[in-house]
């Protein structure tokens, strides 16, 4: 039983309101306003079974405002948190890569104002859980965080399948390309899209610790040669002195190509099997790239298969 100071400490119904529609309106699609949600509840796994998220947005967002009422003392840690963190946002990303994103930004902006101008007038419930609520949307970012990136990766992994699957060359050649671009770019590697100099081709560029990479990709029935990684060694060299270099071919290496460079290399290679195990994430590409650097420093080699990094081999 409450007395009458905890009663005075509730939330006002308008801003419960508010709520509602900020969290309506901050995204457009259904796939990043669950995510956040889900960030955002993740200590209250009783509330997410109760979320019909096959229902509209307004729906779910109206269900979950119904439930936080319900039990507001309860709940009042995650319910400041939500109106905080909708209430302090600037941006939306999500709508402004819609078709119409300038409107559905204004009726945000609105949204979310309105949640801000009723925040300002409960100061006195926001100061006794506001340091909690800091610390429940940091965690939500993080869970948000590694969500998308676990999507993303996903996602990843299906184009990657559909690639195997596709019958035109020239045409999973080109998806390929994004599809590593993309990749890289998922890890912060700064990748660099095909390119020409005088005289030769570049697959693509990338950062990774400090040092810069070229990259040759290739999707070919049968397995790398020696003239190609001469080839490649020859346009890594013409570079400058922290150039390395990252050989990707989907159907391996000949055997006499990696016994040339398996006492001095310029750069390392990636197979198939080391796609899998990233995309599956058994593995993250920079510490496989990693890996494999340290590994081609030590020794000299160019190659090392992932099953052995699992493994713990190397």
């Amino acid at each position: 039983m409450h007395d009458a100071s905890d009663r005075r400490k509730t939330i006002n119904p308008s801003a419960y309101l508010a709520l509602v529609e900020g969290l309506t309106h901050i995204f457009w699609n259904k796939d990043p306003f669950e995510l956040y949600l889900r960030g955002m509840l993740k200590d209250h796994s009783e509330l997410l079974a109760r979320l019909d998220f096959g229902a509209t947005k307004r729906e779910v967002s109206g269900q979950l405002v119904n439930l936080l009422r319900a039990n507001e003392a309860r709940y009042l840690d995650v319910t400041v948190a939500l109106m905080l963190d909708i209430a302090a946002m600037e941006t939306f990303p999500n709508l402004t890569r819609q078709v119409d994103g300038d409107v559905m930004v204004v009726k945000a902006k609105a949204a979310v104002g309105e949640l801000r101008r009723w925040t300002a007038k409960q100061q006195e419930v926001i100061r006794e859980h506001e340091a909690h609520a800091r610390v429940i949307a940091q965690s939500a970012k993080e869970a948000q965080d590694g969500r998308a990136f676990a999507q993303s990766h996903e996602e990843l992994k299906q184009r990657f399948l559909q690639m195997h699957a596709a019958g035109d060359p020239h045409k999973r050649g080109t998806a390929f390309e994004g599809f590593l671009n993309d990749l890289f770019a998922l890890y912060d590697l700064e990748p660099r899209a095909a390119y020409s100099l005088a005289h030769e081709q570049i697959d693509g560029a990338f950062a990774f610790n400090t040092d810069h990479y070229v990259l040759e990709a290739k999707w070919w029935k049968e397995a790398i040669g020696r003239r190609e990684l001469d080839v490649f060694k020859a346009n890594i060299e013409r570079k400058g002195k922290n150039t390395l270099g990252l050989y990707v071919s989907m159907s391996g290496y000949s055997s006499d190509a990696l016994a040339v460079y398996s006492y001095s290399t310029p750069f390392i290679t990636m197979d198939g099997l080391d796609f899998m195990a990233v995309l599956d994430q058994r593995i993250r590409l920079d510490d496989l790239l990693d890996r494999k650097k340290r590994h081609a420093s030590q020794t000299g080699h160019c190659y090392l298969p992932v099953a052995k990094v699992l493994a713990g081999a190397e």
